[in-house]
């Protein structure tokens, strides 16, 4: 199973969260692709059979700005990719009335799209850890264990 990754980053966690994903899903037997900034068109190359997306939240809960290119042109272009799995991992900081609105609204966009959700999402809070990679392990573990069904 192709797995998609896309991900959005204000200051690097995220994206260092989305190539551990990327390690733990070829660990666990599935095709998984990372790439900073991608565009529309290249994850369509790339065909992927389920999406994962590792976002931040910034501002008053919004998408950060390299993942704001691609949130758009989905929403947009609206590809055909109704009942594909999907998940959406987010970290996010508690301490704000918006945690995890980046999570959130992929997780909209996904629905619109008509992907069904393969796990639920993850919120990883900044105030309580200081390890995402790690503490995303189970989840992305359980995120495999789905995909591979």
């Amino acid at each position: 199973m192709k797995v998609a990754i896309v991900s959005g980053s204000v200051y690097g966690t995220a994206e260092e969260v989305a190539r551990h994903a990327e390690r733990q899903l070829k660990a666990a037997g599935l095709d998984a692709w990372h790439k900073a900034n991608m565009s529309l068109d290249e994850l369509l190359a790339f065909a992927p059979d389920a999406l994962l997306t590792v976002t931040s939240t910034t501002g008053m809960g919004e998408l950060p700005d390299n993942l704001l290119p691609l949130y758009s042109e989905l929403r947009d272009r609206l590809p055909a990719m109704a009942g594909r799995p999907a998940a959406v991992l987010a970290l996010g900081d508690s301490s704000y009335d918006t945690f995890c609105g980046g999570g959130e609204l992929m997780r909209e966009l996904y629905a619109e799209l008509g992907l069904r959700e393969a796990v639920e999402m993850l919120r990883l809070d900044s105030s309580e850890t200081v390890t995402p990679e790690s503490d995303a392990e189970p989840w992305l573990q359980a995120l495999a264990t789905a995909l591979k069904g």
